[in-house]
């Protein structure tokens, strides 16, 4: 009597269905928990006030990242996850993720939060610009078009506010301020779209992704330390909670965002970072009363439209190729 073949079919397909409908469920929840949780790390650099210098404000962040990191470097190898053959890569990516957070840190101190939100997520646009002559891709008509409406939704946010009368110089130094802080986060979301093209490019050469996350942790620490010596201040216990804050929070943040990006496509989990707006958004109104104006509103729905654009499109040309 010979056995019985095993059983395939429609129970079979259905059950890997349910089970990549869940992968997928999964991964959007921890996208979305991500964003929240690197939102709640910017509320307490922003809580900070400046009062601490921002070397310091990103010296600790990367500082007390750094024991979160350890498990990740112990399961690839101990220090052997060190090992790389791409230094100049690695210093370039190190010199560009620090622009970025300089840039976001600077702006969260001198703008409402959701705007700093909003103007970080120029990335892509700057990105898609970029990828022309540092990556020789090819950007079609419609992708720029989107590129330039995104910059439109940029200038309705940080158009500066007229002053007049007596109260003119005062609101002309602040919206010159804020002038300057938008301008700080935007150098910041081009060092963020460079770090991200160092990343391809060291990751088409070859080198593991925790050698990258790994240097970047040890050489910004470094690289900040030097910075903070001549404004170094001693924080108060309530900014040590903060600061530490920054960095295990960051790193609970990345952890959850690298694991939907490992179990769902990315195709389909990039919109839902854009949840991050609504986070600090929320958190803007409830703790510091930034109450948006319908600019602000404009402004930022048409940067999101844009973005949102572009990530359709390279999904459609990605597919088609």
């Amino acid at each position: 009597m010979s056995a019985d073949p095993p059983r395939s079919g429609p129970r079979t397909a259905s059950a890997a269905q349910d089970a990549l409908r869940l992968s997928r469920r999964r991964a959007i929840l921890l996208v979305l928990g991500a964003a929240g949780t690197f939102s709640l790390a910017a509320a307490c650099v922003k809580t900070l006030k400046g009062e601490v210098p921002l070397a310091e404000v990103v010296l600790w962040r990367n500082l007390f990242a750094i024991p979160a990191l350890l498990p990740l470097m112990v399961r690839h190898g101990g220090l052997a996850a060190l090992r790389t053959t791409n230094p100049m890569g690695h210093a370039a990516r190190i010199l560009f993720g620090l622009l970025g957070m300089f840039g976001t840190f600077y702006g969260l101190v001198h703008l409402p939060f959701a705007v700093v939100s909003a103007l970080g997520f120029t990335m892509p646009l700057f990105l898609t610009m970029l990828s022309v002559p540092l990556l020789g891709e090819r950007v079609g008509w419609r992708r720029s078009m989107a590129v330039v409406v995104g910059f439109l939704g940029v200038l309705l946010i940080v158009q500066p506010s007229g002053g007049g009368g007596t109260e003119g110089a005062a609101a002309v130094t602040g919206s010159t301020t804020q002038l300057l802080a938008a301008g700080a986060v935007l150098l910041g979301a081009v060092g963020w779209a460079l770090a991200m093209i160092t990343i391809r490019r060291m990751g088409e050469a070859g080198e593991r992704s925790v050698t990258i996350v790994l240097w970047f942790a040890i050489g910004s620490s470094l690289v900040a330390a030097l910075a903070s010596i001549p404004v170094w201040v001693w924080p108060r216990p309530q900014q040590w909670l903060l600061l530490a804050g920054v960095g295990l929070i960051s790193a609970v943040a990345q952890v959850m965002m690298t694991n939907a990006y490992r179990t769902g496509e990315s195709t389909l989990l990039a919109p839902f970072e854009y949840s991050a707006i609504i986070w600090t958004m929320g958190m803007g109104v409830v703790f510091w009363g930034e109450v948006p104006e319908l600019r602000d509103f404009v402004g930022i729905a048409v940067l999101v439209g844009s973005g949102l654009y572009i990530w359709h499109r390279e999904v459609t040309l990605g597919v088609k190729r």
